[in-house]
């Protein structure tokens, strides 16, 4: 614990002209907490050369071991205020949340002092209850796996090998080069983007590859186990076992079903192909109709319009409508065989087509290249409702609008008919106002990019959490879990997502996908041979830690960690994987026995936190009090950026960071409002459909913990609307001033004084 603290007060941007720092210094060095304040200063600017030099004399005059600075938000200076691994720092944001937010009721005069009294004393409990974590420092193992000898598999081996990690690349067929292989060119992967193909260079990627002698490429083989931890796994590869530090997950995409397409006429119009099958054609030298000749017309449709039109449509490419339990009609199916019908949010196939839009305007643009270079007779339509080609792609998109034998429409296509020996394309509300009517020898349509990890989630982790990717279905069968603010990361700390499996993508965004997973992969092993973490909370050198002898196996703590840091033994008791841990916390909010914490964050370091705001016997005498639980990742930054932004909240709320909405523990709850306090708002990231949360799923696991916490205040003889959870995201920093003094005047005019205030 810190015993020797110093506290000081900072008197710059604004604070000084507000408050009387002296007076703070003064309240803080003679107030109840003397006895763990060795020094208790004020300074002009605290964050100068001068302040600091003063903090740093005071350090080795009086062997402080913690200092409390209280200034600006801890998101600002956070490098100025730094005093060596042996000093322990704790931030109290009194610039953003007390002086610039700062909203006066003239009724109770002097709250801005009560909030920073309040801020200061929850500071100086908090690191009082803190420890300098003591981290592992396991021995680790320094080479990543890459799964999928694919083009990204291929680059990010070259990656990781590049900066000197030894690279163990695994593809399940006999030989390299994925999806690629099958290619016959690329629209550009480097300048000048108006080329109309390009060479893949996969023959030089491979070789490159299997003459790298930092690499051991294994083929026809799959990873058959992954167990351990990051830097420490052990993998099974026919019958072998690996040591890996991390892995690189690299293994692609596979084909939509087709059967969804059979409103755009393929299963039933014999020359209507998909684009994949069309990409076979130009890769085995030409492009042919089914009779075997050669197009004088293709048509490309990119519009998916007849696609969401709601049909149901069954194996044998008829419409029909009836129910997914009942098959079609006798005439349209075998005897044996039941007609399955799709859907167009089959999350199997066209419900991957809408997010593989862009690379279908991409493919589309580029095969129509295809076909003015193998049949150059030919002429080729493309029929879009959106041609979605961003960034330097619109130079691939003018350089087609310039080549007089491809034509471009925009419409929505309502039929796709034979017509003799050619088929019949109609369209509307084109450009021009008119329905259209196209004919065509060879028509081609989109195929949807499904990952790898949709088609077969299993990845053989040997987890107590199960051998695949929990949850894939939130992120619709993608590897990566957030696209937001950390991609490549996976719900399994260690391993990285990298191209289509982690979304649809060209070559070349595969290229930097795979440069980014391996630089991801490399860090983590670094990160674990220093004891830190990865990703959010990048270098955290805490770690849970656990009272086994309070444990009553109950599994919580195992079945809501968010990334499957914990198995457990056969008695249930959990059992630790440090260096898979991301320190969210969410197992401590989890146990009911309290017997999780971390040594720099616990639970009763934040209880104690919690007692130290004063709470006036009644509304009369000083207002209410709200305790505000504010995520550190989106909502405290928020509510940073609307005090900047000049906006202003009630007086009457006092924010307390936690490290995730997951790691509030309901005792919290509970001593807030023994306390008197009068509500309880919870900020944190939104969840569920429009899914944001940092850690994956602590703000929907706080949800499901509130209707908990609901129960035992309505036992209480407390209404369970004191206690109420908002869903913020980081750019709502205009709206969540409003949602803090709506809550504060909910509580006051609908609830009145918390019944336990004055206790």
């Amino acid at each position: 614990m810190a015993e020797k603290l110093g506290v000081y007060i900072c008197g710059g941007c604004d604070i000084g002209a507000n408050l009387d720092v002296d007076a703070l210094a003064d309240f803080v060095g003679n107030g109840k907490h003397s006895s763990l304040v060795t020094v208790a200063k004020s300074n002009p600017v605290l964050c100068s050369p001068e302040g600091k030099a003063m903090i740093e004399a005071d350090i080795a005059e009086h062997n402080l071991d913690g200092v409390v600075c209280a200034a600006c938000s801890p998101r600002a200076k956070w490098d100025v205020f730094k005093f060596g691994d042996a000093i322990q720092v704790e931030r109290v944001n009194l610039r953003e949340h007390c002086v610039w937010a700062f909203q006066n009721d003239p009724e109770f005069p002097g709250q801005m002092e009560v909030i920073a009294k309040d801020y200061t004393n929850m500071g100086i409990i908090k690191l009082a209850n803190s420890r300098i974590p003591a981290p592992e420092f396991p021995e680790v193992y320094k080479t990543v796996l890459v799964m999928g000898g694919g083009f990204t598999g291929l680059n990010a081996a070259l990656n990781a090998a590049s900066v000197g990690y030894s690279v163990i690349l695994v593809e399940k067929e006999d030989t390299l080069g994925g999806k690629a292989a099958t290619m016959y060119k690329s629209f550009p992967l480097a300048a000048p983007y108006s080329d109309k193909v390009q060479e893949i260079g996969l023959d030089k990627l491979i070789a490159d590859v299997q003459a790298n002698d930092k690499i051991q490429v294994i083929t026809g083989a799959t990873v058959e186990a992954l167990a351990g931890a990051p830097a420490q796994y052990k993998a099974t590869i026919s019958g072998t076992e690996y040591e890996i530090g991390a892995v690189v997950l690299a293994t692609g995409w596979v084909p939509g079903k087709p059967e969804f397409l059979a409103p755009l006429g393929y299963g039933t119009i014999k020359n209507v192909v998909t684009t994949v099958e069309l990409e076979k054609m130009a890769a085995n030298g030409g492009i042919k109709t089914a009779e075997g000749k050669t197009p004088s017309s293709v048509a490309f449709i990119i519009d998916t319009s007849l696609l969401m039109a709601g049909e149901q449509y069954g194996e044998c490419g008829e419409a029909c409508d009836a129910p997914e339990d009942l098959p079609c009609d006798d005439s349209k199916k075998d005897e044996e065989e039941e007609c399955k019908t799709f859907k167009y949010d089959d999350k199997e196939s066209a419900k991957h087509l809408a997010y593989s839009s862009e690379l279908t305007s991409l493919v589309a643009l580029k095969q129509a290249n295809y076909v003015r270079e193998l049949a150059p007779d030919a002429v080729a339509y493309i029929i879009y409702d959106n041609m979605m080609v961003p960034g330097i792609n619109e130079k691939y998109y003018q350089s087609a609008q310039d080549e007089p034998g491809i034509m471009l429409t925009k419409g929505t296509v309502t039929a796709v008919e034979e017509s003799g020996s050619r088929i019949s394309i109609k369209a509307k509300n084109t450009l021009l106002g008119e329905d259209i009517e196209l004919m065509a020898d060879l028509v081609v349509v989109p195929t949807a990019i499904v990952p790898t990890t949709a088609a077969d989630p299993t990845m053989n982790f040997v987890y107590r959490q199960g051998p695949a990717f929990p949850d894939l279905e939130l992120f619709d069968g993608f590897a990566d879990s957030n696209y937001i603010c950390f991609p490549y990361e996976t719900r399994r700390t260690g391993v990285y997502a990298a191209g289509c499996v982690r979304q649809p993508m060209g070559l070349g965004l595969a290229q930097e996908d795979a440069a980014g997973a391996a630089l991801k992969a490399i860090q983590c092993i670094e990160s674990s041979n220093r004891g830190m973490s990865v990703h959010p909370r990048s270098g955290d050198l805490s770690f849970p830690e656990f009272n086994f002898s309070r444990c009553t196996q109950c599994k919580r703590c195992t079945e809501e960690c968010p990334f499957g840091a914990l198995d457990d033994d056969e008695k249930g008791t959990p059992m630790p994987n440090p260096t898979r841990c991301r320190r969210c916390g969410t197992c401590m909010g989890a146990c009911p026995e309290r017997v999780i914490s971390f040594s720099n964050y616990g639970v009763s370091m934040m209880s104690q936190a919690i007692k130290e705001v004063k709470v006036p016997d009644t509304l009369e005498e000083g207002g209410p009090r709200v305790l505000v639980l504010v995520c550190e990742n989106d909502a405290y930054p928020a509510l940073d950026m609307a005090a900047m932004r000049g906006k202003t909240w009630s007086p009457y709320v006092r924010f307390l960071p936690v490290r995730c909405l997951g790691s509030v523990n309901a005792i919290w709850v509970a001593d807030a409002m023994s306390k008197g306090i009068d509500g309880v708002m919870l900020l944190g990231c939104k969840f569920g459909d429009d899914y944001q949360c940092h850690f994956v799923k602590g703000s929907e696991l706080c949800n499901r913990r509130k209707e908990n916490i609901a129960d035992s205040l309505g036992r209480l003889g407390v209404e369970p609307e004191r206690v109420e959870q908002y869903e913020v995201s980081i750019d709502m920093y205009d709206q969540v001033p409003a949602m803090i003094d709506e809550f504060v005047e909910n509580i006051v005019t609908n609830f009145g004084p918390n019944p336990f205030k004055g206790y």
